[in-house]
């Protein structure tokens, strides 16, 4: 008997976690929506079923940033890439009109300089290296990768690291965010975005026809786009702004470098005056860590329902060197490029602002770094 065959053999006698895991998210994601709720906090509850409800269809969807856009630059298949768009094209349908026109809602907006470029392109990078994204990250984690705790953990130290250097980054200059309900009215940006959204779109399968690769999405992947921009819009109504991840996990390292003994006082990120009230509040006071734990244990109660929970084995040392480079070059690069694939590239071509797609040109450049150094790490390319 071959050592794979007795490895299968174990992993199939032992015992199954599923059930218990899966009790374990489910009585975890009540408690939160109930102790928010008793504090009068409905909009928190519903930050959190939302999200709960997005890791369970991202895992279920295996909707991949990552790997989508990774076989589109070495294969040029864009399948994944129109699923992307036509996510973001549902949730512009009402974060475009909703933030220019109803008072106390707003999009994600950024301006546009050396830092959004820098940021973007560096994440991209190590997007490719970690073999996630912000929501890919939460989702595996949750869904029981070890491989992926790493990345987590050291995408939450690079996003400290980069508060440090964010307000240097945007010293260097760049112009205003652009947005474009700012020009042409709520429904003249809903237009122009959606036909911003098309025009990529033809591109893309341009390039994909071009080198002879599929563009059409998966049934599959159709189905979690149409339903993740149908929770985006929940999301964005239940918070007042786009769905975000990674201000969490930028919130989350602040909170264990305080509790270490680290003064961020002397620090003017942790100055500005939304990063300072987050710090001193409660983490069930942000809707990005709202949203973040919600979507851990909605993949953890998916991935428990229907397999046994957390089977596969360590990879190997170099493979979780990369993870660690990843998830700190991933922190770093948001932070400074304002967001992840979801705040960045979805909230922000979702609400109309054009930083949203130099993001995604900035990110796609990184990732054919990223995709070059993977075999350095014992990854594939593909």
């Amino acid at each position: 008997m071959t050592a794979a065959s007795v490895e299968a053999n174990a992993v199939a006698k032992a015992p199954r976690l599923d059930w218990p895991f899966l009790a374990a998210a489910v009585l975890a994601v009540a408690l939160l929506v109930a102790l928010v709720a008793l504090d009068g906090q409905p909009a928190a509850a519903a930050l959190i079923l939302g999200g709960f409800a997005l890791g369970v269809t991202f895992l279920k969807a295996e909707f991949s940033f990552t790997a989508s856009w990774r076989r589109f630059i070495v294969r040029g298949d864009a399948g994944g890439l129109i699923g992307a768009l036509i996510l973001i094209a549902v949730a512009s349908l009402v974060v475009v009109p909703v933030a220019a026109l109803v008072p106390g809602f707003g999009g994600a907006i950024a301006p546009i300089g050396p830092s959004l470029l820098i940021g973007a392109f560096v994440f991209g990078i190590g997007m490719q290296l970690a073999n996630a994204c912000g929501s890919g990250t939460l989702y595996t984690v949750g869904g029981g990768s070890g491989r992926m705790l790493i990345a987590l953990a050291f995408f939450i130290g690079g996003s400290v690291i980069g508060t440090l250097h964010l307000p240097a980054a945007m010293a260097l200059g760049g112009v205003d965010p652009i947005l474009a309900a700012n020009y042409l009215g709520a429904w003249g940006g809903l237009a122009a975005t959606l036909a911003s959204l098309a025009l990529a779109a033809a591109v893309i399968v341009g390039v994909a026809r071009k080198r002879g690769a599929g563009f059409m999405p998966s049934r599959t992947i159709l189905i979690g786009a149409l339903i993740i921009g149908v929770l985006c819009i929940g999301v964005f109504l239940a918070g007042g702004h786009p769905w975000s991840v990674t201000f969490g996990f930028t919130l989350w390292g602040g909170k264990i470098a305080s509790a270490l003994g680290f003064d961020l006082s002397m620090s003017e990120f942790w100055q500005w005056p939304g990063p300072k009230r987050a710090l001193a509040e409660s983490i069930l006071s942000d809707t990005s860590s709202l949203t973040d734990i919600g979507m851990i244990l909605g993949a953890m109660a998916a991935a428990a329902a229907s397999k046994p929970f957390a089977r596969a084995s360590w990879p190997p040392a170099k493979s979780l060197l990369a993870a660690a480079v990843g998830g700190l070059l991933m922190g770093w690069g948001a932070r400074l490029g304002f967001g992840c694939n979801i705040g960045a590239f979805v909230g922000g071509v979702a609400s109309g602002s054009l930083h949203g797609w130099i993001w995604f040109g900035a990110a796609l450049c990184g990732c054919t770094i990223g995709i070059k150094l993977r075999p350095l790490f014992g990854l594939s390319r593909d």
